[in-house]
């Protein structure tokens, strides 16, 4: 990989995570294509987790875009009492590793932290990511993000905002 493209990379999975710690869904949103696929599994084991989402457990699983825009629709109209008062959240990547896949996709695994803040309390989340990232004009669009949720002992409210 060279250079100008592990930059490239790193500044469009920064975008994506500054427009969710904003929450500005339409800019959030766009970055992701209309078939994109969005898989948070459940965890089988200590060390094994679900693989297909069809046949296992998920925590989150939206076979395209529809259903982030559902989960959004749900935060815009209050219909998500989860979602009330929304968590303050910082989306933190790093040990970016990018692989080229054929049709000039690349596939993308990250490290992700997210720090959030919601009714005087504070907490956190953090794990892996894959990302299939899709060329779209001079930039790309998200094919599909499969997350691992490392700390699974979950607390609070779980929802897409906080991967």
């Amino acid at each position: 990989m060279n250079a100008q493209l592990q930059y490239r990379v790193e500044q469009f999975l920064y975008r994506n995570a500054e427009a969710c710690d904003n929450q500005d869904w339409d800019a959030y949103l766009a970055m992701f294509s209309e078939d994109s696929e969005f898989h948070l599994p459940q965890w089988d084991s200590e060390h094994v987790y679900t693989t297909d989402p069809k046949k296992g457990m998920s925590l989150i699983y939206y076979a395209n875009r529809g259903g982030l825009e559902d989960r959004v629709f749900r935060i815009r109209t209050g219909k998500a009492a989860s979602t009330i008062p929304m968590p303050r959240t910082v989306h933190l990547l790093n040990n970016v590793r990018i692989a080229p896949l054929a049709n000039d996709e690349l596939e993308v695994r990250v490290n992700w932290h997210t720090l959030f803040y919601r009714m005087q309390a504070s907490d956190q989340f953090y794990g892996l990511a894959t990302y299939r990232l899709r060329p779209d004009g001079d930039s790309w669009k998200i094919a599909r993000k499969h997350v691992v949720l490392l700390n699974d002992r979950i607390n609070s409210v779980l929802d897409f905002y906080h991967l």
